[in-house]
């Protein structure tokens, strides 16, 4: 979802687009061949993002957000090529009671926000010439994410039960996309968050998104502990964007007229 929206920013460069099953970054001899090509930057998205899935398959969540990580991470040393990695608002505990910003203290409590930190440090450890990108609630064309489901489950089943307890701003993959090819324009390396602005719970966003799209469906909010979900989610998922407001002195638009622009301009559309 966020490669493709990528590839797209960058009209006027060669891109070399991989995937699997044409490359596992888990292969560091693979991984090294491909970085071999020299690129002037490398985008790495890649991750195992099935948040339920990592507390259950541990081995492999690790095997592809650390290790990984760490092949894309040490190729890219090799040959001193800038590398963006996108990371996780799952990288903290969801404790605090303002937004989390770029120098606050990472704890994760789940596999997959252990594993994405794992990734981080990786990247702060191995190279200088890094942006770590964390990002949260992805939605956009091309893949699963949270709008298409509320959509597609409110149109067949006019009662749905979302959690209130979680706020933060859910992101459009295109206004992250941009904000990442203003990015690296700067080349000014180090740790960014990228969110659209503003901040809601995911009932909020529910009830936001079936207005929206014009659907009758009736949104009850509950709690994370009525949904019982194998891994822990962060009940502040707020994430400041302090140091890319600063970089590239633009906020991104509010997560309300983002996600109105997705539903708008795609299938949803009235």
């Amino acid at each position: 979802m966020l490669g493709k929206a990528l590839v797209n920013k960058f009209p006027n460069y060669t891109i070399i687009p991989t995937d699997l099953p044409n490359l596992d970054i888990s292969n560091s001899n693979a991984t090294q061949l491909i970085i071999n090509k020299s690129p002037d930057y490398v985008l790495h998205l890649a991750a195992y993002t099935d948040v339920d899935g990592c507390e259950k398959n541990t081995e492999f969540a690790e095997k592809t957000n650390v290790e990984g990580t760490k092949n894309v991470a040490l190729a890219c040393k090799t040959l001193n090529i800038p590398l963006l990695y996108i990371s996780t608002d799952y990288v903290f505990d969801g404790q605090k009671q303002t937004p989390y910003n770029e120098w606050d203290k990472t704890n994760p409590i789940s596999v997959y926000g252990k594993t994405k930190e794992d990734g981080e440090k990786a990247v702060k450890t191995l190279l200088k010439k890094y942006w770590i990108v964390r990002t949260s609630g992805l939605y956009g064309k091309e893949g699963k994410n949270f709008v298409d489901t509320i959509i597609t489950k409110a149109k067949e089943l006019k009662f749905l039960r979302v959690v209130n307890d979680q706020f933060g701003s859910p992101t459009y993959v295109e206004h992250l996309s941009t904000a990442i090819k203003e990015l690296i324009k700067t080349e000014e390396y180090g740790i960014y968050h990228v969110t659209n602005s503003g901040y809601c719970t995911w009932y909020e966003f529910a009830k936001s998104i079936i207005n929206i799209a014009n659907i009758k469906c009736e949104i009850q909010p509950i709690s994370s502990d009525e949904l019982s979900r194998p891994a822990k989610r962060p009940k502040n998922w707020r994430l400041a964007n302090f140091f890319l407001e600063n970089t590239i002195k633009k906020t991104l638009p509010s997560w309300h007229s983002a996600v109105k622009e997705y539903i708008k301009s795609n299938k949803y559309a009235k």
